[in-house]
């Protein structure tokens, strides 16, 4: 059987008890879904283009692959990410955006904006000196 996403876990639980609506927190349904170390990072890769794996470990190198897989997995289950294997020897991965995934966009573009002022703020690192996002 295959391990369930955060999401799925807590979707369940609530089936389970009949949770009310009211009880349902869409806060902790984003976290569920879009938190941990990386997969937001894993996002804003693919926020203009799909990506194939290979690309995705360039990117990242401080991820284990474990790691990446996993939380690849994770985000298709949830039907964030989408993987598309092309027919072609040798296979070709690819993963992108679903429709759903790329509801993310307007959160990235304030999570840049937000990250651009706090490195310009007083005693902050130069901004010349930061890493940049992608």
């Amino acid at each position: 059987m295959a391990k369930l996403t955060k999401q799925q876990q807590a979707e369940a639980h609530w089936t389970a008890i009949r949770a009310k609506r009211d009880l349902v927190c869409p806060v902790r349904t984003t976290l569920n879904v879009l938190g941990g170390k990386w997969k937001l990072l894993i996002l804003s890769y693919l926020l203009d283009e799909p990506r194939r794996y290979g690309e995705l470990r360039r990117l990242m190198p401080e991820i284990t692959e474990k790691m990446l897989i996993q939380e690849l997995r994770e985000l298709e289950t949830d039907g964030i990410v989408a993987r598309t294997i092309h027919q072609v020897v040798p296979p070709r991965v690819d993963y992108s955006l679903t429709e759903q995934g790329q509801r993310v966009r307007s959160v990235f573009t304030e999570l840049l904006g937000w990250g651009i002022q706090y490195l310009c703020r007083e005693g902050g690192p130069s901004p010349a000196r930061a890493e940049p996002m992608n």
